[in-house]
């Protein structure tokens, strides 16, 4: 089992910048990759960015190219979610998640509220 913790949402104005952190913990040596998800209210929940095992694979979804960047601390089980540049369109609920073979997420965190005034 994998637990997962978000943190560093909050209110931002247009154009800040905010940077999430997904904390896992417990059996977490087969973990294969690490995902970042957000869902806006009234939207279906959509792919943000991954990251693999070692740091180095990545991807991004295409409404997130360019102002986000997705990167992890191994010492201490922590994926990063630099957002910069915020728009009052980026306000969601932010998700990370944990895939043991690359396809289906099989674990999931409780999210952490974005929300960008304009």
């Amino acid at each position: 089992q994998v637990q997962l913790v978000e943190s560093g949402g909050g209110v931002v104005q247009a154009g800040g910048s905010l940077r999430l952190s997904c904390s896992a913990s417990g059996r977490t040596g087969k973990s294969y990759a690490t995902g970042w998800f957000r869902q806006a209210p009234g939207k279906e929940r959509e792919f943000v960015a991954s990251i693999s095992v070692n740091g180095a694979g990545t991807l991004y979804g295409d409404s997130a190219k360019g102002r986000f960047t997705i990167s992890r601390d191994n010492a201490k089980n922590i994926v990063y979610l630099q957002i910069d540049n915020l728009e009052p369109e980026d306000t969601a609920m932010y998700y990370c998640a944990v895939t043991t073979r690359g396809v289906e997420y099989d674990y999931w965190g409780q999210g952490t509220q974005v929300t960008v005034s304009s």
